[in-house]
């Protein structure tokens, strides 16, 4: 039952945090000068997997132990 109690936890964390950050992600000034498509070299994609496979690494540690 704690192993339940605890996930849940962690899932309301996380849509907490997602709540918070995509809305600022997506919000735009109403005067922004046009900026230059952006290019991406890989690096970020790559980073961008690996904080999502070390989240996952970590909450499955949490729920292990």
């Amino acid at each position: 039952m704690a192993v339940c109690r605890v996930s849940f936890g962690v899932l309301v964390a996380i849509v907490a945090l997602f709540a918070v950050v995509l809305p600022l992600a997506h919000a735009q000034s109403p005067v922004s000068a046009p900026s230059p498509s952006p290019t991406s070299d890989g690096t970020t994609i790559d980073q961008g997997v690996a904080y999502v496979l070390m989240l996952v690494a970590l909450v499955l540690t949490y729920l292990i132990h």
